[in-house]
């Protein structure tokens, strides 16, 4: 008898446990995929694989950081807003929602070559509601032309606001025809959605291509069933850096020389992502080489629009093909994920231009 009102017990248990929570279930857009959905639906039933750390960097850092970033790729919100978005999502983490939910998007905000989509400049942008919450409205953003999210975190100031739409009903599909007039190359597409159960909005970044400018990122397509939703669950907190600037240092032996400047732009606990702006001095250049030797055992994962290499905590970036002749005064800009324990100090650059 005593047996068998503990199998009854633990089977109440498991039944208790894996109920979904009813506000659990949310939603994301998943065409153009957001940054965390994409990575979940590439990686998700294989996100161990060492291959993501070359064929999908960005994922890989994301991944590393917080898996639950990607498991819960339809609970990105914030709650209690008021619409005032900008007063209350800094510059620099808007994909994350203002570092939301103790920091578990903050990966998000990394500065990098994130998988892009191709897509035309007219198109239809899906948001898929698992919960049919419904939409107050959705306000959906592109970045300016000119804008690069490889080397530059994203700003309000880099956005233009192309469509507000009206409510949808509770169907859990919600559809806008969205134009991104004449651009072209690599952008973010940036969705508010405000949901209508409660004061809830979303905010969703995809990355995109138009009009076949630039380089799509490829990463393995892994086919997958249909579309459900994972529980939001609560995990530690990721902890965030402000960004900082490394000193400027000129030298080099090319007749107008050159100079690097150091950028954090993200940090999730563990690691962080980083660019650097190279800079031609008084004279065009051929070419350049970056040094610099980190100062608390920093170690490079991943880097781009660069070759880096290192010899224990020495490193050396020099320019790729497209990227290495500059006029006078002309800059260019590599980037990089690391990681790091204890403390996460900042190098001092030197560049030498050929």
């Amino acid at each position: 008898m005593i047996a068998t009102v503990a199998v009854l017990i633990a089977a109440f248990a498991l039944v208790i446990i894996s109920k979904p929570d009813s506000a659990s279930a949310h939603g994301s857009v998943t065409n153009p995929p957001t940054r965390n959905y994409g990575c979940w639906e590439r990686w998700g039933s294989d996100h161990l694989n060492p291959q993501m750390a070359t064929l999908d960097p960005m994922c890989w850092q994301a991944f590393q950081a917080n898996p639950q970033t990607m498991w819960n790729w339809n609970g990105l919100f914030k709650e209690n807003l008021g619409g005032n978005f900008q007063a209350n999502i800094p510059d620099g983490q808007l994909c994350s929602g203002g570092r939301t939910q103790n920091g578990l998007y903050a990966s998000l905000d990394a500065v990098g070559a994130w998988t892009a989509k191709q897509m035309p400049n007219n198109f239809t942008l899906t948001l898929t509601d698992s919960a049919k919450h419904g939409a107050d409205y959705l306000l959906i953003y592109i970045t300016k032309q000119g804008f690069d999210p490889t080397t530059q975190p994203l700003t309000w100031g880099s956005l233009d606001l192309v469509l507000r739409t009206g409510s949808y009903p509770t169907t859990g599909l919600y559809e806008a025809q969205v134009n991104a007039g004449s651009r072209t190359g690599r952008h973010v597409v940036y969705t508010i959605w405000q949901a209508s159960h409660l004061d809830q909005p979303y905010f969703l970044c995809s990355d995109v291509i138009f009009g076949g400018g630039g380089t799509v990122t490829s990463a393995p397509v892994t086919t997958r069933g249909p579309v459900t939703s994972a529980p939001v669950t609560t995990r530690g907190p990721v902890t965030s850096a402000p960004v900082t600037s490394a000193p400027v240092t000129t030298g080099g032996s090319g007749t107008g020389g050159c100079s690097a400047t150091y950028t954090k732009s993200s940090d999730w606990g563990n690691g962080f992502g980083a660019n650097v702006t190279v800079t031609a001095g008084n004279a065009s250049i051929n070419g350049w080489t970056v040094k610099w030797t980190w100062p608390n055992g920093q170690t490079i994962s991943q880097a781009w629009n660069a070759t880096v290499t290192s010899s224990g905590s020495s490193v050396t970036a020099t320019n790729v093909s497209y990227n290495g002749r500059l006029s006078a005064g002309q800059s260019t800009s590599f980037g990089f994920n690391a990681t790091y324990s204890g403390s996460n100090g900042t190098p001092t650059l030197t560049c030498s231009a050929t």
